[in-house]
């Protein structure tokens, strides 16, 4: 048996998948410790997994240029002192980090004592931490066809993004009675990421009415700061009511994602993952400050994959008329969930569990695991 810390707070994005990490090497009967930031949305989202166990780590964002420059340093040193005791105490055998700001403390840490490193990338351009770490690093795990500059092909695994073993797809019935929600016609997902999207949220607002006109129900997830949960009400052309469902969170991705006929989503890699696991089309509206414009470059390769349609948020105004023209489009609807199924042929988090057990047993579990991703 062997000992894992995974490194994934500080958003849904590196949580999700660490969280799928940590499982499955506990049914492998390995021990794990999961560090996570300080955030609501971290403490939100482990509740629904006691299994586990979880730390809070310090640290913060590297935001605001020079003026917050101070305060960067002095958390990175904070970050760093506090892996130094835990690595100490806790005596891992490896240490998986999936970037953000709690990466570079622990990783820096982690190779002063001599413990191997793993790092996880799930955006289709890396991140600042993966680059910043990446010579410190015994293995990458890429996407497909995405590389690093000066990393070796020895180092790089190109895994897809882990899925939770929760969010699986299940027959909208069943969907709909796990929500407790009503759908007569058709469903409207809204989703903004871990953090929400103010833009999608007063869009999903200013349409309501509209969409329920012609019948469409709607169900958006704001996050966690914009707003308590409420439910809207409006007659569709038939007389049926038809309901607009606002919640800050939900604990149900895959049951809400299943339920959907279309989906209205952000770009992060986490939330395509998701969606193609769960066979929902979708229309994405990359976030348009993402850092080094990642979520463009998610969205341009799903879309390349016949899974999607992306429309930029500078074009919102198109936004409604792409929604009605798409959902009552069953045949494109189907062609979105076929190309899907074709994506999603790999187990991720079983090759990357047996590629973890790799770097430490040995070569020869991982060097198979790369075989047959390869294969």
């Amino acid at each position: 048996m062997s000992h894992f810390l995974i490194v994934c707070g500080g958003t849904g994005g590196h949580l999700a998948p660490g969280i799928s990490i940590g499982e499955a090497l506990l049914e492998r009967g390995h021990s794990c410790k999961l560090l996570i930031s300080r955030k609501a949305v971290d403490a939100k989202l482990i509740e629904k997994y006691p299994g586990l166990a979880f730390l809070k780590a310090p640290g913060r964002a590297f935001s605001g240029g020079l003026l917050s420059l101070p305060k960067s340093i002095f958390a990175l040193m904070q970050g760093f002192f506090f892996a130094r005791r835990l690595i100490r105490s806790e005596q891992p055998d490896l240490i998986l980090a999936f970037g953000g700001f709690l990466s570079f403390g622990i990783v820096l840490a982690a190779r002063l004592n001599g413990v191997p490193v793993a790092l996880h990338e799930a955006n289709c351009v890396p991140g600042k931490s993966i680059r910043y770490l990446r010579r410190l690093a015994h293995r990458i795990y890429l996407p497909e066809g995405v590389s690093l500059k000066g990393v070796g092909l020895k180092v790089v695994r190109n895994f897809g993004y882990p899925v939770r073993k929760d969010v699986v797809h299940i027959l909208k019935a069943d969907a709909y009675q796990a929500l407790e929600i009503e759908v007569h016609h058709k469903l409207l997902v809204v989703l903004g990421g871990s953090q929400g999207a103010a833009a999608l949220n007063q869009w999903a607002r200013d349409n309501f009415a509209a969409l329920a006109c012609k019948g469409i129900t709607l169900y958006c997830v704001t996050g966690l700061d914009k707003g308590a949960a409420e439910r809207l009400c409006e007659k569709a052309k038939d007389g049926v009511e038809v309901y607009g469902y606002f919640v800050p969170f939900t604990k149900q991705m895959g049951e809400l994602v299943s339920a959907a006929d279309l989906i209205i989503s952000r770009a992060g890699a986490g939330s395509i993952a998701e969606i193609t696991r769960c066979r929902a089309p979708s229309l994405l509206i990359p976030y348009p400050f993402a850092a080094d414009d990642h979520q463009q470059a998610n969205a341009a390769i799903h879309e390349k994959h016949g899974a999607c349609v992306v429309l930029p948020q500078t074009d919102l105004h198109r936004l409604r008329d792409e929604v009605e023209t798409l959902i009552f489009n069953d045949w494109l609807l189907s062609q979105f969930k076929l190309n899907m199924t074709k994506l999603d042929q790999e187990n991720e988090v079983d090759l990357i569990a047996r590629d973890l057990e790799g770097l430490i047993h040995g070569p020869s579990e991982s060097d198979s695991a790369q075989k047959e991703v390869s294969a």
